[in-house]
């Protein structure tokens, strides 16, 4: 299986993380923005070529999965750091509160139906992970799943973290490469950019009310994190906690980890045998022959 790069923020997988660890903000030798700019800009550029071999040989996917507090920046990282990438093989999907249908089937079902296929990338804007975050701050959201609720209510996501972490090993055996980011942004970042949103009228159609509110369960979120970052960073399905407060660096983290990975995985283009050699030049040869009246 594929095995984890390294980094300033990868998550351990001994279960030793504590979100009072995690950096909201960059190094303090940070390049300015500029230089930034210009290092995502290469990396994208890298990841644009890796992508094209990775659809080309069509034996790995790559699901990268984006977790954060409301105003991180989900959005415009994977904007930024996936443009330019062939979106025949790459596609994003955002996980909203779930539907009648959904709520019919396990936790894991909505997410499965958009797991990446061979050669192509998956993103997902929120995922699996919101039933062991928002869920388990707001518990009362279990009364419209109609699951079974043990006599010890904790015990659920116990239950909810093994199928989590069962699931990405099993997509890993697959071919299938994970890689979780948890963008990590301060109370008072969130906050800036919040009043952004209400201050700025361009910006007035991404403010939500309930990103307030929620606010109020900044605590509570954390500890859902520390406890799912802890249970479910694994060699094969590693979580990054990304300092968010600094959007440029951010992306730049976000986009070499990515390189890195697919550099790891070695995508090729499918190799020609010498009989299939000799067929493209025999149509070389007949579409050299052809005469000029095509009927054009």
């Amino acid at each position: 299986m594929h095995s984890a790069v390294d980094s300033p923020y990868i998550i351990p997988f001994d279960g030793s993380f504590q979100i009072k660890d995690a950096c909201t903000r960059p190094p303090k030798d940070v390049p300015a923005r500029g230089k930034l700019r210009k290092q995502r800009v290469d990396l994208t550029e890298k990841l644009c070529e890796l992508q094209l071999k990775l659809y080309g040989g069509d034996r790995h996917s790559l699901l990268i999965i984006f977790q954060a507090l409301d105003a991180a920046g989900k959005d415009g990282t994977i904007r930024a750091v996936m443009s330019g990438v062939n979106p025949a093989g790459c596609q994003v999907s955002s996980f909203q509160r779930p539907s009648k249908e959904e709520l019919d089937h396990d936790f894991l079902w909505r997410t499965a139906c958009r797991l990446p296929q061979r050669g192509n990338i998956g993103i997902f804007n929120r995922s699996y992970y919101e039933e062991v975050l928002v869920v388990r701050v707001h518990p009362d959201l279990l009364a419209a799943q109609r699951v079974r609720i043990p006599k010890d209510p904790d015990q659920i996501w116990d239950w909810r973290m093994k199928a989590i972490r069962d699931h990405e090993e099993h997509l890993a055996r697959q071919g299938t490469v994970v890689v979780k980011f948890f963008l990590h942004v301060s109370a008072d970042e969130q906050k800036n950019r919040l009043l952004k949103r209400i201050e700025d009228p361009d910006r007035n159609w991404k403010f939500d009310e309930n990103d307030v509110s929620e606010r109020k369960h900044r605590a509570a979120y954390l500890r859902a994190y520390e406890a799912a970052l802890q249970s479910s960073s694994r060699p094969w399905a590693p979580w990054y906690a990304i300092p968010a407060d600094n959007k440029p660096y951010m992306r730049v983290q976000v986009a070499d980890i990515l390189v890195r990975t697919l550099e790891r995985i070695n995508p090729e283009f499918p190799k020609v045998s010498d009989a299939r050699r000799a067929e493209l030049l025999s149509f070389r040869e007949s579409l050299l022959a052809e005469g000029e009246d095509l009927g054009d």
